[in-house]
């Protein structure tokens, strides 16, 4: 429970972040005339403010709030998953796969990943299909909504319910009307907030290294042997080098093919800013990701994963960590509060984001689509903000859902629907990118492949090892228990998705060389 002076403080706070959140959105508002600024926007930012804006919509709360939980419950296993191999591959993938999707989607004029697939392959199903697959991106809005939840109602001892309502209606209420100009300025000052808040965080846990990183090893696997182990036997997502390292990879390497993060080069006006905004970027982010190790400092704080008797919830071990740490004194508090106000601005700057993506998509790759003839132009930003309010109502209720009923943590249903969005966009993205003569064949057999065996290997072949009693070898266990890892369906979906669709575009290159030899 909060004390007083933190509760007064939270609110405070709130007051002061909403105030200016809303300062930005009316500034940012006043430039939005249309439904393709509010996409792309049309105000020229510097590349260091855009690097900074995309650190922030791609660090989330999973990243502050929701994975540390993870790292608490199942130890160093995790920090390496979460915390090395996945930062790595994912800021590697977005340097290579940015520059050339900005080439190619400045020259097409797409305001969204779907359009830009579409308009790559000349086929308006198929931007139809992805577009209706973003759907799945509200699994992590979800998340988000979760996680600030979470946050705020220990913050304020309030109940969940009211909180998550509020937040709900906050800021999918801005998000009506500012769009990208004014998520530029209010992720730019989120990504500051937020490098304040990883260093106090990173600085919380130092009296745990007295004696060094052995004798930090040796307090957690006092608790747990399994805590201080490179690999997790019994976790239900860190269980051996594969999970760890190699899907881990792959899904890191593909997840840059989400609309809020890919799309944010196109923000940039100038081929010369590119790499002085990747280089803020990835900067920013690799010290972002590194706060995952919070969760080893909470799990020394709290050995048995309760407070006061009560068990701890995976989603509740950070704010309690936070609430726990900085509560002693008044400059204690106020450090408190920062951090609670960098948790806040993790999970609003992606939120932003992806109320902003989702929505555009469905107006302008969905309804635009399938009614247009009978919609005026200048109608689109009006029906944009209608489809926000059917965001919200929808994500309200699965929010809940998950606060009331979760399955180890909300972060298993959003790897679900997130991972699956980027496994079937990733091949037809690289294709599109690096194949200049890629037909629609390969990537949309690529995509179909992703499609199916993201969700059978996740649902369908769980069932069947069950029921027969299948034996896959060492994969078997990541079919077995209700609980199970997203990034084991992903990782797969993106290799048998990758093998289609290259082996098709060789063929098909193979095919046009022999008839020009002819």
């Amino acid at each position: 429970m909060a004390t007083s002076l933190q509760v007064i403080g939270t609110w405070i706070l709130i007051a002061i972040y909403a105030t200016l959140v809303l300062y930005f959105v009316i500034k940012g508002a006043v430039s939005t005339k249309n439904i393709s600024d509010y996409a792309v926007g049309n105000v020229s930012f510097s590349p260091i403010a855009i690097g900074l804006s995309l650190a922030a919509s791609m660090t989330s709360a999973a990243t502050f709030v929701i994975n540390p939980g993870l790292i608490a419950i199942y130890g160093v296993s995790g920090v390496l998953s979460f915390g090395i191999f996945f930062p790595l591959a994912s800021m590697g993938s977005l340097i290579a796969l940015s520059k050339a999707f900005r080439k190619y989607g400045q020259s097409v004029n797409a305001l969204t990943l779907a359009q830009w697939i579409g308009i790559r392959y000349k086929s308006k199903a198929y931007a139809l299909f992805m577009a209706f697959l973003s759907l799945l991106l509200i699994t992590f809005i979800v998340l988000i909504l979760v996680a600030l939840t979470k946050v705020l109602s220990k913050s304020l001892n309030v109940d969940e319910l009211y909180v998550l309502t509020g937040i709900i209606i906050f800021v999918f209420g801005y998000m009506m009307f500012g769009g990208a100009n004014s998520m530029v300025y209010t992720n730019t000052i989120q990504a500051i907030i937020m490098i304040v808040v990883t260093v106090i965080l990173l600085g919380s846990g130092y009296e745990h290294f007295k004696g060094g990183i052995d004798a930090f090893i040796s307090k957690l696997s006092n608790i747990d042997p399994n805590l201080g182990k490179l690999t997790n036997p019994q976790s239900l997502l860190f269980r051996d080098y594969y999970e760890i390292i190699f899907a881990q990879i792959v899904v890191g390497i593909a997840v840059v093919c989400q609309p809020h993060i890919i799309t944010k080069s196109l923000l940039l006006k100038n081929e010369k800013d590119v790499n002085k905004f990747l280089f803020t970027a990835t900067a920013v982010q690799m010290l972002f990701y590194s706060v995952i190790i919070v969760g080893l400092y909470a799990r020394l704080t709290f050995p048995d994963l309760s407070v006061e008797g009560v068990p701890l919830k995976t989603d509740g071990i950070v704010p309690a960590y936070v609430l726990y740490m900085f509560s002693k004194g008044l400059f204690s508090v106020i450090i408190g509060l920062i951090v609670v106000l960098g948790l806040i601005s993790a999970g609003m700057s992606t939120l932003e984001g992806l109320i902003q993506s989702v929505s555009t998509t469905i107006t302008t790759d969905i309804i635009k689509v399938l009614f247009g003839k009978n919609i005026k132009e200048h109608s689109y930003i009006y029906i944009n903000r209608l489809v926000i309010v059917l965001l919200a109502v929808a994500s309200f209720f699965i929010a809940y859902d998950q606060l009331i009923n979760p399955k180890l943590s909300v972060a298993i249903l959003a790897q679900n629907g997130v991972y699956a969005y980027f496994s079937v966009a990733f091949i037809p993205i690289l294709l599109g990118i690096f194949f200049k003569t890629s037909k629609l064949t390969a990537p949309l057999v690529a995509s179909i492949t992703a499609f199916i065996t993201h969700f059978g290997v996740y649902y369908l072949l769980p069932v069947l090892v069950s029921k027969y009693d299948l034996n896959l070898g060492f994969f078997t266990k990541y079919l077995e228990g209700d609980i199970r890892n997203p990034a084991i369906a992903s990782s797969t979906a993106i290799v048998f998705s990758a093998i289609v669709g290259l082996s098709i575009t060789y063929y098909q290159n193979k095919k046009e060389r022999k008839m020009i030899l002819v």
